[in-house]
Protein backbone atom coordinates (compact mmCIF):
# COMPACT_ATOMS: atom_id res chain seq x y z
CA UNK A 1 0.00 0.00 0.00
CA UNK A 2 1.10 3.58 -0.63
CA UNK A 3 1.65 6.16 2.03
CA UNK A 4 -0.15 9.02 2.05
CA UNK A 5 0.34 12.71 3.37
CA UNK A 6 -1.51 15.45 3.58
CA UNK A 7 0.50 18.65 1.36
CA UNK A 8 -2.23 21.58 1.61
CA UNK A 9 -4.84 22.89 3.93
CA UNK A 10 -7.70 24.94 3.32
CA UNK A 11 -10.67 26.58 5.17
CA UNK A 12 -13.64 28.90 4.79
CA UNK A 13 -15.00 29.57 8.44
CA UNK A 14 -17.11 31.85 11.01
CA UNK A 15 -13.70 32.17 12.57
CA UNK A 16 -11.80 33.24 9.49
CA UNK A 17 -11.84 33.53 6.13
CA UNK A 18 -8.47 31.31 5.84
CA UNK A 19 -6.67 28.56 7.54
CA UNK A 20 -4.09 30.69 9.91
CA UNK A 21 -6.88 32.92 11.25
CA UNK A 22 -9.19 29.82 11.82
CA UNK A 23 -6.50 28.41 13.87
CA UNK A 24 -5.47 31.49 15.10
CA UNK A 25 -8.90 32.36 16.86
CA UNK A 26 -9.70 28.04 17.56
CA UNK A 27 -6.61 29.02 19.90
CA UNK A 28 -7.99 31.69 21.45
CA UNK A 29 -11.41 30.09 22.05
CA UNK A 30 -13.07 33.16 19.98
CA UNK A 31 -16.94 32.31 19.75
CA UNK A 32 -18.05 32.69 16.49
CA UNK A 33 -21.64 32.41 17.18
CA UNK A 34 -23.99 35.07 17.09
CA UNK A 35 -27.68 36.85 16.25
CA UNK A 36 -28.58 35.36 12.63
CA UNK A 37 -28.21 38.49 10.33
CA UNK A 38 -29.36 36.78 7.20
CA UNK A 39 -32.84 37.24 7.57
CA UNK A 40 -35.55 38.32 10.07
CA UNK A 41 -35.67 35.53 13.06
CA UNK A 42 -38.90 37.12 14.54
CA UNK A 43 -41.23 34.32 13.91
CA UNK A 44 -38.07 31.37 14.41
CA UNK A 45 -37.15 29.32 17.16
CA UNK A 46 -33.66 29.66 16.72
CA UNK A 47 -31.92 32.95 17.23
CA UNK A 48 -28.24 32.10 16.67
CA UNK A 49 -26.27 31.02 13.84
CA UNK A 50 -22.25 30.94 13.15
CA UNK A 51 -22.08 33.09 10.04
CA UNK A 52 -19.67 33.74 7.78
CA UNK A 53 -18.54 37.75 7.96
CA UNK A 54 -16.74 39.84 5.00
CA UNK A 55 -16.64 36.97 2.52
CA UNK A 56 -15.87 39.08 -0.81
CA UNK A 57 -16.56 36.36 -3.55
CA UNK A 58 -15.36 38.93 -6.23
CA UNK A 59 -11.72 38.09 -4.07
CA UNK A 60 -11.86 34.51 -5.74
CA UNK A 61 -14.55 35.19 -9.13
CA UNK A 62 -15.60 37.64 -11.38
CA UNK A 63 -18.90 39.06 -10.86
CA UNK A 64 -20.32 37.53 -13.26
CA UNK A 65 -19.02 33.64 -12.54
CA UNK A 66 -20.40 34.47 -8.62
CA UNK A 67 -23.71 35.29 -10.05
CA UNK A 68 -23.52 31.36 -11.26
CA UNK A 69 -21.98 29.74 -7.90
CA UNK A 70 -24.73 29.07 -4.70
CA UNK A 71 -22.94 30.60 -1.78
CA UNK A 72 -21.99 26.67 -0.70
CA UNK A 73 -19.73 26.31 -4.01
CA UNK A 74 -18.41 29.83 -3.34
CA UNK A 75 -17.26 28.70 0.37
CA UNK A 76 -15.42 25.22 -1.80
CA UNK A 77 -13.35 26.86 -4.48
CA UNK A 78 -12.51 29.64 -2.05
CA UNK A 79 -11.24 26.81 0.74
CA UNK A 80 -9.30 24.85 -2.64
CA UNK A 81 -7.81 27.64 -3.76
CA UNK A 82 -6.11 28.37 -0.37
CA UNK A 83 -5.29 24.83 -0.38
CA UNK A 84 -4.07 24.70 -3.83
CA UNK A 85 -2.00 27.84 -2.97
CA UNK A 86 -0.62 26.21 0.30
CA UNK A 87 0.61 22.75 -1.81
CA UNK A 88 1.97 23.88 -4.91
CA UNK A 89 0.43 21.45 -7.52
CA UNK A 90 -0.24 21.85 -10.98
CA UNK A 91 -1.66 20.01 -13.20
CA UNK A 92 0.03 19.84 -16.56
CA UNK A 93 -2.35 20.33 -19.59
CA UNK A 94 -1.33 21.37 -23.14
CA UNK A 95 1.17 23.81 -23.26
CA UNK A 96 2.16 24.04 -19.20
CA UNK A 97 4.54 21.85 -17.83
CA UNK A 98 2.86 20.72 -14.25
CA UNK A 99 4.36 18.39 -11.15
CA UNK A 100 1.24 16.27 -11.25
CA UNK A 101 -0.25 14.01 -14.18
CA UNK A 102 -3.65 15.48 -14.97
CA UNK A 103 -5.16 11.95 -15.05
CA UNK A 104 -3.85 10.91 -11.56
CA UNK A 105 -4.96 13.94 -9.95
CA UNK A 106 -8.64 14.00 -8.26
CA UNK A 107 -11.39 15.94 -6.67
CA UNK A 108 -13.69 14.09 -3.60
CA UNK A 109 -15.69 17.13 -2.55
CA UNK A 110 -19.49 17.01 -1.00
CA UNK A 111 -21.84 18.40 0.69
CA UNK A 112 -24.82 17.62 2.67
CA UNK A 113 -27.40 19.87 1.40
CA UNK A 114 -25.94 21.66 -1.61
CA UNK A 115 -27.62 24.73 -3.01
CA UNK A 116 -30.43 25.19 -0.55
CA UNK A 117 -29.95 28.46 -0.58
CA UNK A 118 -30.62 28.67 -4.86
CA UNK A 119 -33.45 26.42 -4.44
CA UNK A 120 -35.62 28.55 -1.55
CA UNK A 121 -34.59 31.72 -3.82
CA UNK A 122 -35.42 30.14 -7.01
CA UNK A 123 -38.78 28.47 -5.40
CA UNK A 124 -40.26 32.04 -4.10
CA UNK A 125 -39.30 33.34 -7.99
CA UNK A 126 -41.39 30.95 -9.10
CA UNK A 127 -44.37 31.42 -7.16
CA UNK A 128 -43.58 35.39 -7.70
CA UNK A 129 -42.85 35.62 -11.11
CA UNK A 130 -43.18 32.22 -13.14
CA UNK A 131 -41.47 30.05 -14.58
CA UNK A 132 -40.00 32.28 -17.60
CA UNK A 133 -37.84 33.71 -14.73
CA UNK A 134 -36.22 30.61 -13.72
CA UNK A 135 -32.17 31.04 -14.29
CA UNK A 136 -31.18 27.96 -16.90
CA UNK A 137 -28.08 28.07 -13.99
CA UNK A 138 -30.15 26.95 -11.16
CA UNK A 139 -30.11 23.41 -11.45
CA UNK A 140 -26.06 23.78 -11.50
CA UNK A 141 -26.43 25.53 -8.69
CA UNK A 142 -28.50 23.55 -6.29
CA UNK A 143 -26.38 19.87 -7.08
CA UNK A 144 -24.34 18.73 -4.28
CA UNK A 145 -21.80 17.59 -6.53
CA UNK A 146 -20.95 20.68 -8.54
CA UNK A 147 -18.29 22.07 -6.43
CA UNK A 148 -16.58 18.92 -6.99
CA UNK A 149 -16.52 19.57 -10.51
CA UNK A 150 -15.89 23.56 -10.44
CA UNK A 151 -12.65 22.41 -8.63
CA UNK A 152 -11.76 19.87 -11.01
CA UNK A 153 -12.11 22.11 -13.98
CA UNK A 154 -10.17 24.78 -12.54
CA UNK A 155 -7.33 22.93 -11.74
CA UNK A 156 -7.72 20.15 -14.43
CA UNK A 157 -7.89 17.06 -12.68
CA UNK A 158 -9.07 14.66 -14.86
CA UNK A 159 -8.83 11.71 -12.38
CA UNK A 160 -11.05 9.98 -10.13
CA UNK A 161 -14.14 12.46 -8.57
CA UNK A 162 -16.21 11.76 -6.22
CA UNK A 163 -18.52 14.06 -4.64
CA UNK A 164 -19.50 12.49 -1.32
CA UNK A 165 -23.08 13.19 0.39
CA UNK A 166 -23.26 11.29 4.30
CA UNK A 167 -25.16 14.51 5.98
CA UNK A 168 -22.60 15.59 8.75
CA UNK A 169 -19.87 12.86 7.93
CA UNK A 170 -19.33 14.15 4.51
CA UNK A 171 -16.11 16.38 4.72
CA UNK A 172 -14.28 13.20 6.81
CA UNK A 173 -15.92 10.69 4.46
CA UNK A 174 -14.46 12.41 1.28
CA UNK A 175 -10.97 12.52 2.85
CA UNK A 176 -11.05 9.12 3.89
CA UNK A 177 -11.99 8.04 0.67
CA UNK A 178 -9.22 9.90 -1.33
CA UNK A 179 -6.77 8.33 1.22
CA UNK A 180 -7.99 4.66 0.01
CA UNK A 181 -7.59 5.74 -3.70
CA UNK A 182 -4.16 7.11 -3.30
CA UNK A 183 -3.45 4.37 -1.11
CA UNK A 184 -4.28 1.83 -3.67
CA UNK A 185 -2.35 3.22 -6.44
CA UNK A 186 -5.88 4.76 -7.79
CA UNK A 187 -4.31 8.78 -8.40
CA UNK A 188 -0.96 10.63 -7.10
CA UNK A 189 -3.13 13.44 -5.13
CA UNK A 190 -6.73 14.09 -4.65
CA UNK A 191 -8.61 17.55 -3.10
CA UNK A 192 -10.95 16.38 -0.27
CA UNK A 193 -13.35 17.80 1.65
CA UNK A 194 -16.96 19.29 1.83
CA UNK A 195 -19.06 22.85 1.71
CA UNK A 196 -22.13 24.15 3.52
CA UNK A 197 -23.85 27.12 3.69
CA UNK A 198 -27.44 26.74 5.38
CA UNK A 199 -28.27 29.30 7.49
CA UNK A 200 -31.14 29.70 5.76
CA UNK A 201 -35.08 29.93 6.64
CA UNK A 202 -36.18 27.10 5.73
CA UNK A 203 -33.34 24.66 7.05
CA UNK A 204 -33.09 26.53 10.10
CA UNK A 205 -37.02 26.29 10.80
CA UNK A 206 -36.76 22.67 9.57
CA UNK A 207 -33.60 21.52 12.48
CA UNK A 208 -35.80 23.87 14.70
CA UNK A 209 -38.82 21.95 14.71
CA UNK A 210 -37.33 18.30 15.00
CA UNK A 211 -35.73 19.54 17.80
CA UNK A 212 -31.89 19.42 16.41
CA UNK A 213 -30.37 23.26 17.04
CA UNK A 214 -30.45 24.86 20.65
CA UNK A 215 -33.12 27.95 21.14
CA UNK A 216 -30.79 29.82 23.38
CA UNK A 217 -30.31 33.29 22.63
CA UNK A 218 -26.96 33.57 24.61
CA UNK A 219 -24.13 32.56 22.28
CA UNK A 220 -21.89 32.06 25.29
CA UNK A 221 -24.88 29.00 26.07
CA UNK A 222 -25.44 27.98 23.09
CA UNK A 223 -23.48 25.34 21.65
CA UNK A 224 -22.13 23.62 24.81
CA UNK A 225 -20.58 19.97 23.60
CA UNK A 226 -20.51 17.76 26.43
CA UNK A 227 -22.02 19.85 29.16
CA UNK A 228 -24.56 19.18 31.14
CA UNK A 229 -26.76 22.14 30.09
CA UNK A 230 -26.63 21.27 26.36
CA UNK A 231 -29.31 21.16 24.78
CA UNK A 232 -29.05 21.43 20.50
CA UNK A 233 -26.36 22.20 17.90
CA UNK A 234 -25.88 25.73 16.29
CA UNK A 235 -25.83 25.97 12.91
CA UNK A 236 -22.67 26.85 10.97
CA UNK A 237 -21.36 27.24 7.63
CA UNK A 238 -18.12 27.10 5.78
CA UNK A 239 -15.61 24.86 4.47
CA UNK A 240 -12.35 22.52 4.67
CA UNK A 241 -9.64 21.18 1.84
CA UNK A 242 -7.22 19.17 2.34
CA UNK A 243 -4.72 17.93 -0.13
CA UNK A 244 -3.51 14.37 -0.01
CA UNK A 245 -0.77 13.14 -1.57
CA UNK A 246 1.11 10.23 -2.09
CA UNK A 247 4.20 10.32 -0.22
CA UNK A 248 6.96 9.59 -2.28
CA UNK A 249 4.93 11.63 -5.01
CA UNK A 250 5.18 14.99 -2.64
CA UNK A 251 8.54 14.22 -1.27
CA UNK A 252 10.20 14.22 -5.28
CA UNK A 253 8.54 17.64 -5.53
CA UNK A 254 9.96 18.54 -2.39
CA UNK A 255 6.15 19.43 -1.31
CA UNK A 256 5.88 20.93 2.53
CA UNK A 257 4.32 17.71 4.13
CA UNK A 258 1.89 18.26 7.50
CA UNK A 259 1.69 14.80 8.53
CA UNK A 260 0.71 11.66 7.52
CA UNK A 261 -2.95 9.97 6.78
CA UNK A 262 -2.84 6.73 8.67
CA UNK A 263 -6.26 5.59 9.54
CA UNK A 264 -10.30 5.16 8.82
CA UNK A 265 -13.34 3.70 9.40
CA UNK A 266 -16.39 3.98 8.24
CA UNK A 267 -19.46 2.33 9.40
CA UNK A 268 -23.57 2.85 9.43
CA UNK A 269 -25.55 2.39 12.42
CA UNK A 270 -28.09 0.90 10.25
CA UNK A 271 -31.04 1.94 13.09
CA UNK A 272 -32.65 5.36 13.03
CA UNK A 273 -32.58 7.86 10.28
CA UNK A 274 -31.30 11.07 12.87
CA UNK A 275 -30.66 9.11 16.36
CA UNK A 276 -27.73 7.68 17.34
CA UNK A 277 -27.58 3.79 18.31
CA UNK A 278 -28.02 4.34 22.64
CA UNK A 279 -25.11 1.62 22.47
CA UNK A 280 -22.60 3.48 19.68
CA UNK A 281 -21.89 0.01 18.56
CA UNK A 282 -21.62 1.15 15.07
CA UNK A 283 -19.64 4.32 16.05
CA UNK A 284 -17.39 2.38 18.19
CA UNK A 285 -16.79 -0.21 14.70
CA UNK A 286 -16.05 2.78 12.73
CA UNK A 287 -13.57 4.47 15.47
CA UNK A 288 -11.37 1.02 16.08
CA UNK A 289 -11.13 0.07 12.13
CA UNK A 290 -9.37 3.60 11.80
CA UNK A 291 -6.98 2.65 15.18
CA UNK A 292 -6.47 -0.34 14.11
CA UNK A 293 -5.42 0.12 10.35
CA UNK A 294 -3.24 3.35 12.22
CA UNK A 295 -1.54 1.13 14.19
CA UNK A 296 -1.38 3.23 16.94
CA UNK A 297 0.76 2.19 19.75
CA UNK A 298 0.72 1.95 23.40
CA UNK A 299 3.11 5.14 24.29
CA UNK A 300 1.84 7.30 21.38
CA UNK A 301 0.44 10.53 22.83
CA UNK A 302 -2.81 10.97 21.01
CA UNK A 303 -5.50 13.60 20.64
CA UNK A 304 -9.21 13.48 19.91
CA UNK A 305 -11.26 16.52 17.92
CA UNK A 306 -14.71 15.13 18.79
CA UNK A 307 -17.81 15.06 16.55
CA UNK A 308 -19.37 16.83 19.62
CA UNK A 309 -22.71 18.34 18.66
CA UNK A 310 -23.84 19.68 21.82
CA UNK A 311 -26.85 17.61 21.77
CA UNK A 312 -27.62 15.37 24.45
CA UNK A 313 -27.86 12.04 22.70
CA UNK A 314 -24.59 12.45 20.51
CA UNK A 315 -22.41 13.92 23.15
CA UNK A 316 -23.21 11.00 25.28
CA UNK A 317 -22.62 8.06 22.75
CA UNK A 318 -19.20 9.83 21.72
CA UNK A 319 -17.51 9.69 24.73
CA UNK A 320 -19.32 6.19 25.50
CA UNK A 321 -17.43 5.01 22.43
CA UNK A 322 -14.09 6.69 23.25
CA UNK A 323 -13.94 4.71 26.36
CA UNK A 324 -14.91 1.28 24.74
CA UNK A 325 -12.41 1.64 22.41
CA UNK A 326 -9.12 3.24 24.49
CA UNK A 327 -10.72 2.09 27.52
CA UNK A 328 -8.11 2.50 30.12
CA UNK A 329 -6.01 4.75 28.56
CA UNK A 330 -9.24 7.05 27.48
CA UNK A 331 -9.17 9.63 30.36
CA UNK A 332 -5.62 10.24 29.75
CA UNK A 333 -6.63 11.71 26.27
CA UNK A 334 -7.34 15.49 25.42
CA UNK A 335 -10.81 16.03 23.71
CA UNK A 336 -12.00 19.11 22.19
CA UNK A 337 -15.14 19.72 20.08
CA UNK A 338 -14.23 22.77 17.71
CA UNK A 339 -18.36 22.92 17.12
CA UNK A 340 -18.37 24.81 20.28
CA UNK A 341 -16.70 27.72 18.44
CA UNK A 342 -17.72 27.19 14.90
CA UNK A 343 -20.93 26.08 15.11
CA UNK A 344 -22.02 23.35 13.23
CA UNK A 345 -20.95 23.33 9.62
CA UNK A 346 -22.96 19.84 8.49
CA UNK A 347 -21.04 18.32 5.53
CA UNK A 348 -17.85 20.78 5.61
CA UNK A 349 -17.28 20.15 9.28
CA UNK A 350 -15.26 16.91 8.84
CA UNK A 351 -12.81 18.79 6.82
CA UNK A 352 -12.57 21.49 9.28
CA UNK A 353 -12.00 19.60 11.76
CA UNK A 354 -9.39 17.19 10.06
CA UNK A 355 -7.82 20.14 9.35
CA UNK A 356 -7.45 21.36 13.56
CA UNK A 357 -6.51 17.62 13.41
CA UNK A 358 -2.99 18.46 11.50
CA UNK A 359 -2.85 22.00 12.85
CA UNK A 360 -2.85 20.25 16.16
CA UNK A 361 0.11 18.02 15.22
CA UNK A 362 1.93 20.53 13.73
CA UNK A 363 1.98 23.28 16.52
CA UNK A 364 1.81 21.18 19.93
CA UNK A 365 -1.45 23.01 20.64
CA UNK A 366 -5.09 21.39 21.39
CA UNK A 367 -7.84 24.04 20.91
CA UNK A 368 -10.11 23.95 23.60
CA UNK A 369 -13.97 23.26 24.05
CA UNK A 370 -15.23 26.73 24.98
CA UNK A 371 -18.83 27.01 27.03
CA UNK A 372 -18.02 24.15 28.45
CA UNK A 373 -18.72 25.19 32.27
CA UNK A 374 -20.84 22.57 34.00
CA UNK A 375 -19.47 18.79 33.51
CA UNK A 376 -22.05 15.65 32.57
CA UNK A 377 -21.17 12.92 34.68
CA UNK A 378 -22.06 10.77 31.75
CA UNK A 379 -19.10 12.78 29.35
CA UNK A 380 -16.27 11.77 31.79
CA UNK A 381 -13.53 12.28 29.73
CA UNK A 382 -11.21 14.85 29.24
CA UNK A 383 -12.84 17.74 26.83
CA UNK A 384 -9.95 20.27 27.13
CA UNK A 385 -12.15 22.98 29.09
CA UNK A 386 -12.14 26.93 28.64
CA UNK A 387 -8.88 27.36 27.30
CA UNK A 388 -6.19 26.20 24.90
CA UNK A 389 -3.12 23.30 26.02
CA UNK A 390 0.22 23.02 24.91
CA UNK A 391 0.24 19.38 24.13
CA UNK A 392 2.45 17.67 21.33
CA UNK A 393 0.72 14.66 20.25
CA UNK A 394 1.94 11.85 18.37
CA UNK A 395 -1.57 10.92 16.49
CA UNK A 396 -4.71 12.80 16.11
CA UNK A 397 -8.10 11.93 15.77
CA UNK A 398 -10.94 13.23 13.88
CA UNK A 399 -14.43 11.76 14.34
CA UNK A 400 -17.92 12.57 12.90
CA UNK A 401 -21.39 11.00 12.78
CA UNK A 402 -24.03 12.31 10.21
CA UNK A 403 -28.06 11.56 9.91
CA UNK A 404 -28.61 8.22 8.36
CA UNK A 405 -26.33 6.50 10.98
CA UNK A 406 -22.84 7.48 9.15
CA UNK A 407 -20.05 7.32 11.06
CA UNK A 408 -16.44 8.16 9.97
CA UNK A 409 -13.14 8.29 12.29
CA UNK A 410 -9.83 9.53 10.23
CA UNK A 411 -5.96 9.01 11.84
CA UNK A 412 -3.27 11.45 11.49
CA UNK A 413 0.06 10.75 12.55
CA UNK A 414 2.95 13.04 12.95
CA UNK A 415 5.78 12.78 10.67
CA UNK A 416 9.19 13.35 12.56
Amino acid sequence: MKRVVITGLGVVTPLGLDTPTTWKNMLEGVNGIGAITRYDTAEHKAKLAAEIKDFNPEKYFDRMEARKLDLYAQYGIAAAIEAMNDCGLLSSKEGVDGNIKAERFGVYVGSGIGGFNTMTAAQDLLREKGPARISAATIPMIISNIVSAHIAIKYNARGVNLPIVTACATGAHSIGEAFVAIRGGIADAIIAGGAEAAINPLAMAAFANMMALSLSSDPNAASMPFDKRRNGFVMGEGAGMLVLEEYEHAKKRGAKIYCEVVGYGNTCDAFHVTAPEPGAEGFIRALKTAVDMAGVKENEKIYINAHGTSTPLNDKAESFAISAVFESKAKEIPISSTKSMTGHMLGATGAVEAAACIKALETGCIPPTINLKENDPECNLDYVPLVMRKYQADVAVSTNLGFGGHNAALVFRRIK
